[in-house]
C-alpha cells in the first residue's frame, strides 16, 4: 500500500502544481489584456486629439488668411500668395466651365433634332401594342454563330 499512497501523493502534488500554474497563466493573460485595452483606448484618444489639432489648424490658417491676406506677416507672405493664386486659378477654371456649358447649350439649340428610328413591325399579331422581342442571345459561347446541322 505504500506505493499506492506514495503514487497518490505525487499525483496530487502534480495536479496542484498544474492548477497553480494555470491560475498564474490566467492572471498574467488577464493583466496583459487589461493593459492592451488601456493602450488601445489611449491611442484612440491620441488619434482624436490629432484630428482636432488638424481641424483647428485649418480653421486658424483660414481665419488668418481671410484677415491678413492683403497684408500678411513677412514669414507668411509666400503662403498667402500661393493661396491667392490657387483661388484665382479656381475662378478661371469655373469661368471656363460656365463658358463650355453656355457653348454646349447654344450648340444644342442649333443642332437638328435627331431622326427617329423607324418603327419595327411585330409579327406576333399585337398590331404594335407591345415592343418586339429582341433576338435571344446564346450563352454557350458561340458568339451568335448557329451550329451546323
Amino acid at each position: 500500500m505504500a506505493n499506492y499512497d506514495e503514487l497518490k501523493k505525487i499525483a496530487k502534488e502534480t495536479l496542484d502544481t498544474i492548477a497553480d500554474a494555470s491560475v498564474d497563466a490566467y492572471k498574467a493573460a488577464e493583466e496583459k489584456a487589461r493593459i492592451l485595452a488601456r493602450k488601445t483606448k489611449l491611442r484612440a484618444g491620441i488619434v482624436n486629439e490629432k484630428a482636432t489639432i488638424r481641424r483647428l489648424s485649418v480653421e486658424l490658417g483660414s481665419a488668418y488668411y481671410n484677415s491678413y491676406k492683403d497684408n500678411p506677416a513677412p514669414e507668411f507672405e509666400d503662403l498667402c500668395e500661393d493661396i491667392s493664386g490657387a483661388y484665382e486659378r479656381i475662378a478661371l477654371k469655373e469661368n471656363e466651365i460656365e463658358e463650355l456649358k453656355n457653348s454646349v447649350g447654344a450648340a444644342a439649340e442649333d443642332a437638328p433634332a435627331p431622326e427617329q428610328a423607324p418603327e419595327q413591325e411585330c409579327d406576333c399579331g399585337c398590331e404594335g401594342e407591345k415592343e418586339p422581342e429582341p433576338e435571344q442571345e446564346c450563352d454557350c459561347g458561340c458568339e451568335g454563330e448557329k451550329p451546323e446541322e
